[in-house]
């Protein structure tokens, strides 16, 4: 448990000490906000345009869509604790203090995880107090309401999606090393895979993109939508242990390999 205690305090450190930590994570917030008002002053004008009549729609669920967009932030981050270190060599010097190469990578996930959930939550309730602010005017016909229950729900959500894709990068990051590779790899996870067979309009093909990370994510956010129209058809619970299914695998190859390969 020392061992641990320090291998997770050495990487702490080294999360704080560069700027691109800083960077990514200035970008996801703006990038969150600026999304979700876009987003929700979409829906408040198709709403005041079909002049809907005593609807609303809750702050945060807007800032639940953007997530789709803003997850990409936080994956770069992510990437960078492992494919980092590869690209200047300072994995070896990370393995010899620390041999049990495990502990390497529990070290890093257990670092990045709560920043992450961290993230999501402060983030999300920045935007979701600016979508409110912005879209409660009369100018946008007032549809948007805050319920706290409803809102606190839709942040601890984002936060735990976050913390987990955060997680699932790290456990390819290690095992492809290389970032442009990682990137390639988790964006073809998130997005492009599951939108080709989402296109593809098969019925398999449709079963398979719809328990990917993306859909699961957007399920256990209580999202209902698969982006074309059509349901996701599960539950929250459902898409939170296709999730963590999708992390534990892409933790699992990544702690095989690391222990398998050369530095």
């Amino acid at each position: 448990m020392n061992r641990l205690g320090r291998t997770v305090g050495a990487e702490w450190v080294k999360l704080w000490s560069v700027r691109s930590t800083w960077w990514c994570l200035a970008g996801a917030t703006v990038l969150m906000v600026i999304s979700a008002v876009t987003l929700g002053g979409a829906t408040a004008t198709d709403m005041r345009r079909e002049d809907v009549k005593g609807a609303h729609f809750t702050a945060s669920e807007p800032v639940v869509s953007a997530t789709s967009f803003v997850q990409f932030a936080l994956v770069a981050l992510a990437m960078l604790v492992i494919t980092s270190e590869y690209a200047s060599g300072a994995i070896r010097s990370t393995l010899q203090a620390t041999p049990v190469r495990g502990l390497v990578l529990a070290a890093k996930t257990l670092v990045v995880v709560p920043v992450m959930f961290a993230v999501g939550v402060l983030s999300g309730g920045v935007a979701t107090a600016v979508v409110y602010a912005v879209l409660s005017t009369a100018a946008f016909g007032g549809y948007v309401a805050a319920p706290p229950a409803e809102v606190a729900l839709d942040l601890l959500s984002m936060g735990l999606f976050f913390a987990l894709v955060a997680a699932m990068t790290i456990g390819v990051a290690t095992a492809v090393r290389s970032a442009a590779g990682a990137l390639t790899v988790v964006f073809m996870l998130l997005m492009g895979l599951p939108l080709m067979l989402l296109m593809t309009g098969g019925q398999a093909a449709l079963a398979v993109s719809l328990r990917m990370p993306l859909f699961a994510g957007l399920a256990f956010m209580g999202s209902t939508d698969n982006l074309t129209g059509g349901p996701i058809p599960y539950s929250a619970g459902e898409g939170l242990a296709w999730l963590l299914a999708w992390t534990a695998a892409a933790l699992a190859a990544g702690y095989v390999l690391l222990r398998r390969r050369d530095a």
